[in-house]
């Protein structure tokens, strides 16, 4: 197989190679993820899959959650888990966009100019603390998360593929951080809010503590080959007109709930159908069903929509970012609840 836009820093692969079959390909790798993160990241098996999800639909996911939940660690696991390049980026006030695109400069050999790529060249890029970066670099993502490539100086510049940008903030923290902009929230497949860990898994963190090694040994769970299979699936699955209805209706919902200032954009409903595609592979399954919707209408759903202030005076939380997912969390479930499910 060719690799997606080789990166000439790429590690070379040590991932065996495997034959399933096409229709038990990606529940296979979804189960291979979940073991091996799961010895070193513990209670994360529905964020992994939401991770491999917005893989196979080639979506962006934004993580938030307060500190010391293994954001950080649950990003590098995952990246780590298949055979494709990984840059961590650490957003702070002071950054420029070059530092994350990189820039044109003067090679001194020979006087002449050359493009040296920034971090932002690899397959899967952690974002991390995103909403501490400057509005200017915070849009230079804008066109790499949608176009897939960047600009410099008027030269394009693509991207390798897959391209996948995982970003992390923290939502009480409001000291020395810029709101993300609607615009660059929208290009976010998923926004996925982390909550503690339960009791059982918070006492197994502390008996495995310091019992799991690092992971930048561990070669990677997934190969390059299957995951070049992975991104033809999506092609083959059906979607019936009712099930195309019920996205349209849900996101339309949103429109009309006098609670929401601003409802879901035509993109939310591309993103459903993404998501909602992905869902049913990894389900094994050829088709979408309405359960592969339900799931993620939080996810796709709350970062796209603007509630107003008088809808979150009496929610709680913990700072503004929390009361506003808590709002838009029970305001979805009603929105939901008026749509009529297809059989």
């Amino acid at each position: 197989m060719t690799k997606p836009a080789p990166n000439p820093s790429a590690p070379a692969s040590s991932a065996s190679p495997r034959e399933p079959s096409t229709a038990t390909l990606a529940p296979e790798v979804l189960q291979r993820l979940q073991t091996a993160i799961g010895r070193e990241v513990i209670g994360y098996a529905p964020v992994v899959r939401a991770l491999t999800v917005a893989l196979l639909a080639e979506g962006h996911v934004l993580l938030e959650g307060v500190p010391g939940l293994a954001k950080t660690y649950l990003v590098r696991s995952f990246a780590r888990s298949l055979d494709l390049t990984f840059r961590r980026i650490q957003f702070t006030p002071d950054m420029l966009p070059a530092d994350i695109l990189g820039a044109t400069v003067i090679n001194p050999k020979d006087q002449s100019f050359e493009f040296r790529p920034g971090p932002i060249f690899a397959h899967v890029i952690l974002a991390d603390e995103i909403n501490r970066a400057p509005p200017k670099v915070q849009s230079a993502l804008l066109e790499a998360m949608q176009e897939r490539q960047v600009t410099i100086e008027g030269q394009s510049h693509p991207l390798p593929r897959p391209f996948m940008v995982i970003a992390t903030q923290n939502p009480i923290e409001q000291e020395g951080t810029y709101p993300l902009p609607e615009a660059e929230l929208d290009r976010f497949l998923f926004r996925w809010v982390l909550d503690y860990p339960t009791a059982t898994d918070e006492v197994t963190i502390l008996r495995t503590r310091g019992d799991v090694p690092e992971n930048g040994g561990r070669p990677p769970v997934v190969t390059g080959e299957e995951l070049e299979a992975l991104r033809t699936l999506p092609t083959g699955i059906h979607v019936s007109e009712d099930l195309l209805l019920y996205i349209t209706q849900v996101v339309r919902e949103t429109r009309k709930d006098p609670r929401i200032m601003v409802g879901a954009s035509p993109r939310a409903s591309v993103h459903f159908l993404n998501a909602a595609k992905a869902a049913a592979i990894l389900d094994g399954r050829a088709y979408v069903i309405p359960d592969d919707v339900r799931d993620f209408a939080f996810a796709v759903l709350s970062h796209r929509v603007i509630v107003r202030p008088e809808a979150l005076s009496l929610a709680g939380g913990q700072g503004e970012v929390g009361r506003i997912a808590q709002s838009v969390r029970g305001i979805l479930d009603d929105d939901l609840s008026h749509v009529d499910v297809p059989r």
